[in-house]
């Protein structure tokens, strides 16, 4: 279900969805799912600093788009900048492996 989406949904949105096919499924049962999918890198948790978490099935490095007004979250078609890494490493001395930038404003929808 959430490999079929393009949205970042929280767990309650895949909760709603499957209770109808799965009618004893808890949201406990969704949660630890969740969370054995992330720690075996088939989903992403992604925190944007909401209430939830939310996730994701793309896990391949990218940069998202948070609308300020309605919350969504939208993937970037941006190659993500490795060289980023190598900048950091070298003028602070730290080892950077890897970096989540996030992008902030008006999504198209609410700018109309």
């Amino acid at each position: 279900m959430l490999s079929g989406t393009g949205t970042h949904p929280i767990a309650g949105w895949l909760y709603d969805r499957m209770k109808k096919e799965f009618p004893d499924l808890s949201m406990g049962t969704v949660y630890r799912n969740l969370n054995i999918l992330n720690e075996q890198g088939l989903v992403r948790k992604i925190d944007f600093g909401s209430t939830f978490d939310r996730f994701e099935a793309k896990t391949v490095p990218h940069y998202h788009f948070i609308c300020e007004r309605c919350g969504s979250v939208s993937d970037l078609p941006l190659p993500v900048d490795e060289k980023l890494n190598e900048r950091v490493s070298a003028s602070t001395g730290f080892k950077a492996r890897r970096h989540r930038i996030e992008f902030y404003g008006v999504c198209d929808r609410c700018a109309k």
